[in-house]
């Protein structure tokens, strides 16, 4: 398939300080790409340069296949942008917010008209007559994924789309970025690693302005992770855990409960052989020894070292 985005080598600078550096990206046209990073990573500076807000220092960038530090306001019209904390005019209705974003596209008449009520539709707003100022905030992310769409853009990019919703408005939210898989390519960024689990095809991870990983999420998994074993004792988990901290097979020993440890390893064979016999020659019982894969937080965390504000 075609890429929607290519970046090679892309760096902005601010001063001394590299906001990205020399990051390389690829995002297949009708995808849903997350891109996730700890806050402060360098998401919403990649974001400005998709968007032709902000010019790389250094690097290519080609965004529908045209250059963005040189692109014309024709391509520029083919992008939808939303940032983390859209702004409306809150004395006016989800349909007039539409309307008016259609018009500044040059949009007008009954293709206007159809188009607006597709989308709030869409969006789960094609009922809601009250005014902007009067919205959740999950309400106000979801008419802003709308007005992103307005001029049918081939790509929609989404600056932390969920970051502050409740449950119910991140379901909302992002079953509305799904619906668009195939029809819309999707660039958003996130720290929140279940929202990318759940709906993208393929993730980059940003750490201090580098791109550490890229894959789909499948094989992201696949390529970083290690297998684990929780173990729930009746008894002496510490003395335990101890004990398996000195095996040459254990990476991390995580003392997730009161009598429950889980144990990242390199060896499960080894594993699953040494620690049964380590809890019978302690004279304690085992009440439940599973194998479990590592999943995408996991392997975020194990990529930059803990997420930092």
């Amino acid at each position: 398939m075609n890429a929607a985005i290519e970046a090679v080598g892309l760096t902005k600078s601010f001063g001394e300080k590299r906001a990205l550096d020399a990051v390389n990206l690829s995002v297949e046209e009708g995808s849903i790409f997350g891109f996730l990073g700890p806050n402060g990573a360098g998401k919403t500076t990649m974001l400005r340069l998709l968007s032709g807000l902000a010019r790389p220092t250094s690097g290519s960038l080609l965004v529908l296949g045209h250059a963005m530090d040189s692109a014309d306001n024709a391509v520029r019209a083919r992008v939808g942008f939303l940032p983390d904390v859209p702004a409306f005019y809150n004395w006016m209705t989800a349909g007039e917010t539409m309307r008016l974003a259609g018009r500044l596209h040059g949009m007008n008449g009954r293709q206007l008209n159809d188009r607006v009520d597709l989308l709030l539709d869409m969006a789960g707003l094609g009922q809601v007559g009250t005014h902007v100022g009067e919205y959740s905030r999950g309400m106000r992310q979801r008419l802003g994924v709308a007005q992103a769409l307005i001029n049918a853009p081939q790509l929609l990019l989404l600056d932390e789309p969920t970051g502050a919703l409740d449950p119910i408005g991140r379901k909302d939210v992002l079953e509305l970025i799904a619906s668009l898989r195939g029809r819309t390519t999707v660039f958003f960024s996130t720290h929140i690693l279940g929202d990318a689990e759940r709906i993208c095809d393929s993730v980059a991870i940003l750490d201090r302005g580098q791109v550490v990983a890229q894959a789909p999420i499948e094989e992201m998994k696949e390529r970083y992770s290690k297998q684990k074993i929780v173990v729930e004792v009746t008894h002496g988990a510490d003395i335990l855990a101890a004990a398996i901290s000195h095996c040459g097979w254990a990476i991390a020993v995580t003392h997730r409960a009161h009598d429950v440890l889980e144990v990242a390893v390199s060896d499960l064979g080894a594993a699953q052989h040494a620690i049964p016999a380590m809890i019978s020659r302690q004279g304690t019982g085992l009440a439940r020894l599973e194998v479990k894969e590592m999943d995408l937080e996991e392997v975020f965390v194990q990529l930059v070292g803990g997420g930092r504000t």
